[in-house]
C-alpha cells in the first residue's frame, strides 16, 4: 500500500503541497504534473515491474501528445478512446482473453492456442485509462471546450488519485485547481481524512482479513456453512474499509492542495435498495459506467427488455474492470440481475402501492451485496467449493 509508506508523505505529498501553495498560479499545474511524473516513475519502479513499471510513464506522455489534437466532433477523439481501450486491454486483459479463447476452443473440441504470458500491469491503469476515455469523449461531445497542456497534465498526473481513484472529471477538477488556496479548515479536514483512511486500512481492513483470507486457503475445504458465510461477511467488511480507506486518504491529500475531488463512498451498506447502493458505493466508477457505457448503450430509453440487457452489459463491464477473471464478470452480472429485479419491483410497487419497509430493504440489499462478495473474493472453482460447504451447513 503506497499510502502507508512514509516516503509518500515526506518526499511527495508535503513538498508538493508546500511548493504548490508558494508558487504563482501559472506554475501550479506544472508542479502537480512534475511530482505526479516522479511519483509514477518511482512507485512504478518499486512496486510495478522495475524499469518497465517506470517506463509506463510513456503512456502518459503519448496521451499528452495525442490529446492536443482533440476537438469537438474530431475523429482524433475517437482514436483517443480506442487507444485507451487498447492500452487497458493489452496490459490487463490480453492473458484473460487468451484463456477464454482457449476455453472456447476446448469446448468445440479444437486444440487450444496456448496461454499468452502475463505482462507487467502499470500503476493505476484501470483508473487513468478511464480518465483518458472521459476526456476524449467529453471533448468530442463539446462538454470540454478548451483544455491547456498544463491543465490536462495536472489532471492526469494528480498523484493522490492515481493509485485507486476517485475517478475525476476534467471539467470539475480544473476549476478547483485554479481556485485552490491554502485553507486551514480544509487542511484540518484533510489531515483527519488521511488519519481515518489509514485507520480503516491498517486496523479495520487488516483485522477482517484475518477471517476473509481463509476463503482462499485450504481451510475452505473443511469449513462449515456458517463459517464460510462468516468469512464472506468479513470480506465484505474488509473490502469496504480497505477501498474506502484508500479513497479517504486520496481525498484528504487533495484537501491539502485546496482541491476537492469526488466523494467515493457514502455509507453504502445502509442502502435501502441496490440502485441506492450504487449511488453510495464507488460513486465515481458508478457515474463513469452510467455516462460512458450504460447511456451510450441506450440506457432506459428503449423498453424494459433492452434496459435489462443494457444493465447486464454495463455491470458485466464493471465487473471485468475490477479484475481479469470469470468470477469478476459473474459478480458484475449478479449486480446487474439485482438491478433488473429492483426495476421490476419498482414498477410493481408503483402500480400496487406495496412498499418494503426501510429496515427490511437495508437488510435485503446488504444480504444480496454480501453474498455477491463471495463471487468477488474467490475464483470459480473455489466458489463451487464454498457453495458445497454452505449447502452441507
Amino acid at each position: 500500500m503506497i499510502f502507508n509508506e512514509i516516503i509518500f508523505y515526506l518526499v511527495f505529498l508535503l513538498p508538493s503541497v508546500a511548493l504548490f501553495h508558494a508558487a504563482d498560479q501559472t506554475f501550479r499545474p506544472w508542479i502537480i504534473a512534475l511530482f505526479g511524473m516522479i511519483f509514477f516513475g518511482y512507485f512504478g519502479y518499486i512496486h510495478f515491474g522495475g524499469k518497465w513499471g517506470a517506463l509506463a510513464l510513456l503512456i502518459f506522455v503519448w496521451e499528452l501528445i495525442v490529446s492536443r489534437l482533440y476537438r469537438p466532433g474530431s475523429k482524433w477523439c475517437l482514436f483517443g478512446v480506442a487507444q485507451a481501450v487498447l492500452i487497458l486491454a493489452a496490459f490487463k486483459y490480453l492473458t484473460f482473453f487468451s484463456h477464454a479463447w482457449d476455453d472456447a476452443l476446448v469446448l468445440l473440441s479444437l486444440p487450444p492456442m496456448g496461454p499468452i504470458p502475463r505482462v507487467m500491469l502499470p500503476l493505476g491503469i484501470s483508473f487513468f485509462t478511464f480518465e483518458f476515455i472521459h476526456f476524449a469523449v467529453d471533448r468530442y461531445q463539446g462538454k470540454i471546450e478548451r483544455a491547456t497542456l498544463a491543465d490536462y497534465a495536472a489532471f492526469i498526473f494528480f498523484f493522490p488519485t492515481m493509485v485507486a481513484g476517485p475517478i475525476k472529471r476534467y471539467q470539475e477538477f480544473v476549476p478547483k485547481l485554479h481556485a485552490a488556496r491554502l485553507d486551514p479548515g480544509l487542511v484540518s479536514r484533510g489531515i483527519t481524512r488521511i488519519l481515518v483512511g489509514l485507520a480503516k486500512k491498517t486496523v479495520l481492513a487488516d483485522t477482517f482479513s484475518l477471517w476473509s483470507d481463509k476463503l482462499n486457503t485450504s481451510a475452505l475445504l473443511n469449513a462449515s456453512g456458517p463459517q464460510v458465510l462468516g468469512w464472506i461477511f468479513a470480506y465484505g467488511m474488509k473490502i469496504y474499509f480497505d477501498f474506502s480507506g484508500y479513497s479517504d486518504i486520496a481525498i484528504g491529500c487533495s484537501y491539502l492542495f485546496g482541491i476537492e475531488v469526488p466523494e467515493n463512498f457514502r455509507w453504502p451498506y445502509l442502502s435501502r435498495n441496490i440502485s441506492e447502493f450504487w449511488r453510495r458505493w464507488h460513486i465515481s466508477l458508478g457515474r463513469w459506467i452510467f455516462d460512458y457505457v450504460y447511456v451510450p448503450l441506450g440506457g432506459s430509453r428503449r423498453g424494459e427488455a433492452r434496459t435489462a440487457l443494457n444493465l447486464l452489459t454495463a455491470f458485466a463491464i464493471s465487473g471485468l474492470w475490477h479484475g481479469a477473471a470469470y468470477n469478476f464478470v459473474i459478480w458484475g452480472l449478479w449486480h446487474g440481475v439485482m438491478m433488473v429485479v429492483h426495476r421490476a419491483w419498482t414498477r410493481f410497487s408503483e402500480t400496487t402501492g406495496v412498499r418494503i419497509p426501510a429496515p427490511l430493504g437495508i437488510a435485503l440489499t446488504f444480504t444480496g451485496v454480501t453474498l455477491g462478495w463471495g463471487l468477488f473474493a474467490m475464483d470459480i472453482s473455489r466458489v463451487g467449493v464454498a457453495l458445497g460447504r454452505i449447502a452441507r451447513r
